[in-house]
């Protein structure tokens, strides 16, 4: 009942198992509701939620999201919020559009950048200047196609026009769209909250403020903080800033309950075809989804949610089994599982990659498996792995926990829920197993309920179109073709006009001294080291020990050298990465594995590991990384895993593996949507460095093509037999090292189990030749902190060099069926140690926030753009779902010519380096410290000095790295984009058409 800064404390509630105390409170005079979560952790949290629902497919609450970024009362430059990402040290900044509302994130470690953004995003949020240019820099304008050149045809642009289309190339995407919009059809979540292409452009500048008006107000908010800063500071600020200027409204933005149906429904969607597919004839996706109940009943909500995790996850689940390994399909539908963003949750099962007669087939097996499941119920063993995945996410840390818990109490708090309820996850926990105590049938009781007796379900098809981009891209023309031939001459002239003057309010020099920002001298001069202690196990294998806070979770990871593998095999290392873990191992066939992982881990992998040296661009480790977590008392069932997979890995399994490699070429094609622009810069910098094939060969869009032609294959045992021969050179103790994060008390339990580990797995019997004798050999001198005059333990590194590499230009054009771009330039530039690193990094950031960000994002249209340089010493040009392809590289040459004028003001350096400084510095979980060193081998040492590169750089050295690395004919350079055919490219001979 106390009352503070206008607020009224409803309810204080400790919740031990998350270590935090939540706080419930509400605005007096406008009723705005506002949840704190205190915690001791430095990275703090602030977002405002507001219900946003829209009754039609425009994106109105999606551009106003954008819109409201774009400058306000007490800010009104243009685009705040881009420019906030230079002035602070924030740990992430963003806003999100849900089906039914809109958040505003941020976070970061200092009180005053947090004053700062909370000024900045009040503002935003309740007092926004939504000014017509703005609007349709941001949602949508018809303009010349070169807007200087009237003669030029007029097209939509737009920023979230362009974000659209480019997010329903996505396959996936088009289908949980319709998922979600076939299931609830009745209110808000049967439009398309993000945007449809085709009715964007029917939204209207008036409608856009109106919405702002009836949605952005503290009666229709929600307030969420977290982390160790005061909660009164916050609260003086926000009722001063923005609430004591509102009086109470009735805000009108309930979602009804969805009327239920009397029988179940079926609807069939089309898509564009997938070029990657492994079958052709097989791209038809199928899914049969049963609404649930309302979220806000928050322990049926958790039940539900456990219950679907038992029916479709991992291979013993009894959809896995039934669906999975029928061999119809290729992997499960999108959106499989438990969906609860939405006020009545809804669970989704189905296959895609099948065959368009397969539909009937796949609806029978799901109708199967419900009745197995009432028959048969679930083994309590697969219960037991559950509720432990539960007790291991609760107990591992993540630097991002405020972020994670406001995007999980989200949409239950939207439809009035208890946000507090959620979070006591440890007694939803026990009253769960009390249930299935009393009664042992209680979760087949809810198969029944609402599953096999539920008549609101819908069977959602998709099959792909041969025309369907062509058929869009017509609807399109057709829809601006009426928006053209309704203009008069008089609205043609001024459309002109409103393009130049749209362009030369893009370029004109921005005043942002309205804005708050930090300085440089606010950030931390020296980093604080990390303690590291590095042993030697069985007298030769070096393991590095971090003691950790981490509350009872140990932390296992190994590196193992490829250095042996011979080439023919190196292809289908990323391919034995991702089966090594799944395909049994000792006694245990792949289902009884995934169990012991499931029940004892918090989850086993491996990846492969290329690491750049950082002072030689040709010289690299090559390498398969492990990595592992689990509690304190499962660590020798963890590692005895690890043993048996090393030793004696299971590949007799044809089937599975077959399963497992569709699964697996399906995700990679499913990816290339959101991913375009790795694939391009991957592909550029090819032929950059020797480490770049091998980024290509196992990551790039090479890798892609081998899984789907390996999907392909009738007979896969010539692939299933590459893999013992790759086991043989890599699952041995030859060249490996480990490393364990663990709590203090739990080290030398931790190091006897390692010791016993490396023990047991197998050495080679004979020495093994490297494939490539250039080998170096890399020390690195480990010395205990504070300790100078101990010498410490020599680690060494077996690194791999080819002297013959001579870096050459390579231009590749991927055609796919898409209507936008994702382009990549990359050029050879300096190691991380050199001293021209830091002064390239901090350009990079120059570059995109003061010319990129202008030129690629709002005046190209793509949906993001910029320049960034990776550990490796690439220099990377990218953009994002753009629509333009020549015309960006264009654009990325003049960034370089920019750069060497040297226009650029101090303040802009400084901005450049707090944006750089907020990415060193960000926070790292108890999991990961340590890890820079024992990956990449590099030290806090050489961190610091780093650090003082970076602090150092002037406007003389920025120029100087531009004309020495940048400017054309300085360095090699390679160039990629992924996208529609492009009659410019083609015409050109110095590209490749792939």
């Amino acid at each position: 009942g106390e009352q503070i800064h206008g607020f009224t404390i409803k309810q204080v509630t400790a919740v031990p198992e998350l270590f935090l105390t939540a706080v419930k409170l509400s605005h007096d005079s406008t009723g705005a509701r506002y949840l704190h979560v205190a915690r001791e952790d430095s990275n703090n949290l602030f977002s405002i939620q507001f219900r946003t629902t829209p009754m039609d497919s425009t994106g109105v609450p999606h551009i106003l999201e954008h819109t409201v970024l774009c400058g306000s009362q007490k800010y009104p430059c243009r685009d705040p919020f881009f420019k906030m990402l230079n002035r602070s040290l924030s740990t992430f900044m963003n806003a999100f559009t849900a089906s039914d509302y809109t958040l505003y994130p941020f976070s970061t470690q200092n009180p005053k950048d947090f004053q700062n953004l909370l000024s900045v995003y009040l503002d935003a949020a309740f007092f926004p200047c939504l000014r017509q240019l703005d609007f349709w820099q941001e949602g949508w304008r018809l303009e010349h196609e070169n807007p200087a050149d009237p003669q030029t045809p007029l097209v939509f642009k737009g920023v979230v026009f362009n974000e659209m289309k480019g997010a329903f190339v996505n396959n996936e995407r088009i289908f949980a769209q319709h998922l979600q919009n076939k299931i609830l059809p009745d209110h808000t979540y049967g439009v398309v909250s993000g945007g449809d292409p085709l009715c964007i452009p029917d939204l209207t500048w008036e409608q856009l403020k109106q919405f702002h008006a009836t949605h952005y107000h503290p009666s229709n908010s929600r307030f969420f903080t977290y982390g160790n800063f005061p909660l009164e500071q916050h609260l003086k600020q926000i009722h001063e800033e923005a609430l004591i200027k509102f009086e109470r409204i009735e805000s009108n933005t309930d979602i009804p309950k969805q009327k239920l149906w009397e029988k179940p429904r079926e609807h069939s969607i089309t898509c564009g075809l997938d070029s990657f597919a492994a079958d052709p004839s097989k791209q038809t996706t199928v899914s049969v989804s049963y609404l649930l109940t309302d979220i806000t009943d928050t322990f049926e909500t958790f039940t539900l949610s456990l219950l679907s995790s038992l029916l479709v996850d991992g291979p013993n689940s009894p959809f896995y089994k039934a669906l999975i390994e029928s061999g119809v399909g290729t992997d499960f539908s999108p959106d499989v599982g438990f969906n609860g963003s939405t006020r009545e949750a809804y669970f989704s099962v189905g296959l895609q990659g099948i065959a368009e007669r397969d539909i009937d087939t796949v609806k029978q097996i799901i109708a199967r498996t419900v009745d197995e499941v009432i028959a048969k119920g679930f083994e309590e063993d697969r219960i037991e792995a559950l509720l432990h995945k539960i007790e291991i996410q609760l107990k591992h840390q993540s630097t991002s926990f405020g972020l994670a818990l406001t995007s999980y109490i989200a949409s239950c708090w939207n439809q009035d829920g208890d946000p507090v309820e959620l979070l006591k996850i440890a007694d939803k926990v026990s009253r769960f197993r009390q249930c299935l105590k009393e009664n042992p049938t209680f979760l087949q009781e809810k198969v029944k309920t609402y599953f096999k007796d539920n008549p609101h379900r819908l069977t959602l098809s998709m099959s792909p179109e041969e025309d369907y981009y062509d058929k869009q891209a017509k609807m399109e023309a057709e829809k601006l073709g009426k928006k053209v031939n309704a203009l008069s001459e008089e609205e043609k002239t001024q459309i002109f006009e409103k393009g130049l003057e749209l362009i030369a309010l893009q370029s004109k020099p921005q005043d942002t001294s309205c804005l708050p920002a930090l300085k440089v001298s606010d950030i931390e001069p020296k980093i604080p080291f990390t303690v590291l202690e590095t042993t030697l196990a069985a007298d030769e294998i070096p393991v590095q020990y971090c003691a950790q806070p981490t509350n009872g979770v140990v932390y296992f990871r190994a590196v193992s050298s490829l250095n042996t593998l011979p080439e023919e095999l190196k292809p289908y290392v990323p391919l034995f990465c991702n089966v090594i873990t799944k395909m049994g191992c000792g006694a245990l066939d792949y289902r009884e594995q995934a169990q012991k992982i499931e029940l004892r881990t918090g989850g086993m992998s491996a990846s492969p590991h290329i690491i750049p040296d950082d002072s030689h661009l040709d010289v690299y480790e090559q390498g398969v990384l492990f990595s592992s977590l689990c509690l304190d008392r499962n660590l020798p069932d963890m590692m005895h895993l690890w043993s048996e997979i090393f030793n004696n890995p299971r590949f007799e399994e044809e089937e599975h593996f077959r399963v497992l490699v569709k699964k697996t070429a399906q995700e990679l094609s499913n990816g290339i949507p959101d991913c375009g622009h790795l694939y391009a810069s991957i592909r550029a910098s090819k032929n950059l460095t020797p480490s770049g094939e091998l980024q290509e060969m196992f990551s790039g869009m090479d890798q892609v093509k081998l899984m789907k032609r390996i999907a392909e294959m009738s007979d896969i045992k010539p692939i299933l037999r590459k893999l013992p021969r790759i086991k043989k050179y890599l699952l041995n103790s030859d060249n490996i090292r480990c490393s364990v994060n663990a709590a203090p008390q739990q080290i030398s339990e931790a190091s006897k189990e390692v010791e016993k580990f490396i023990k047991g797995i197998a050495r080679s019997k004979k020495e093994r030749k490297p494939v490539r004798p250039h080998v170096i050999e890399k020390t690195s001198e480990v010395k205990p902190v504070g300790s100078e005059m101990l010498t410490g333990l020599h680690i060494t590194r077996k690194l791999v060099n080819d002297p013959t590499f001579q870096p050459c230009q390579m231009k590749t054009h991927f055609v796919l069926p898409f209507p936008v771009n994702y382009i990549g330039e990359c050029i050879r530039t300096v190691p991380y140690t050199a001293a021209d690193y830091a002064s390239l990094r901090i350009l990079a950031r120059l570059m995109t926030a003061k010319f990129l960000h202008r030129e690629v994002r709002e005046k190209g249209g793509a949906y993001g753009g910029g320049a960034k340089l990776s550990h490796n010493g690439i220099f990377t040009f990218y953009s994002y779902r753009d629509p333009n392809s020549l015309a960006t590289l264009k654009t990325f040459e003049k960034a370089v010519e920019w750069a060497k004028r040297g226009e650029f003001t101090q303040e802009d350096i400084d901005e450049a380096k707090l944006a750089v400084f907020a990415a060193v510095d960000a926070p790292i979980a108890p999991s990961d410290k340590g890890m820079d060193h024992f990956l990449y081998g590099i030290s806090d040492e050489m961190k610091q000095s780093h650090r003082e590169q970076l602090f150092a750089v002037n406007s003389d050295n920025l120029v100087d790295v531009s004309n020495k690395y940048l400017a054309v004919g300085k360095s090699t350079r390679g160039q990629a984009v992924l996208g529609p055919e492009n009659a410019d490219i083609t015409k050109d001979p110095s590209w490749v058409k792939r």
